[in-house]
């Protein structure tokens, strides 16, 4: 079993959420269901959920998220999406 790590923006606001969960698919949770419609825009997989665990509390960290759209550079600026908004 995997247990993904994930990065949405909402369509609306461009509003980022980071969270994990066993069924990217499915993947809405309290938290989401209610704001959407949402993109995934990036996901890993992780093989031990404490591990999924603890990676998602560091991206929800200011470093962490720094490195996530760091490494999603590429897509901000072909989505024109200014990152001192998010």
């Amino acid at each position: 079993m995997f247990y993904y790590v994930y990065m949405l923006k909402n369509l609306k606001d461009d509003n980022l959420y980071i969270g994990y969960t066993i069924n990217l698919e499915k993947g809405l949770n309290f938290s989401t269901k209610i704001r959407g419609p949402w993109n995934c825009i990036y996901y890993e997989a992780r093989l031990n959920k404490d591990d999924a665990k603890r990676r998602e509390n560091y991206l929800k960290t200011s470093k962490g998220e720094q490195t996530l759209k760091l490494r999603l550079k590429q897509y901000w600026h072909n989505n024109n999406i200014n990152l001192l908004k998010n």
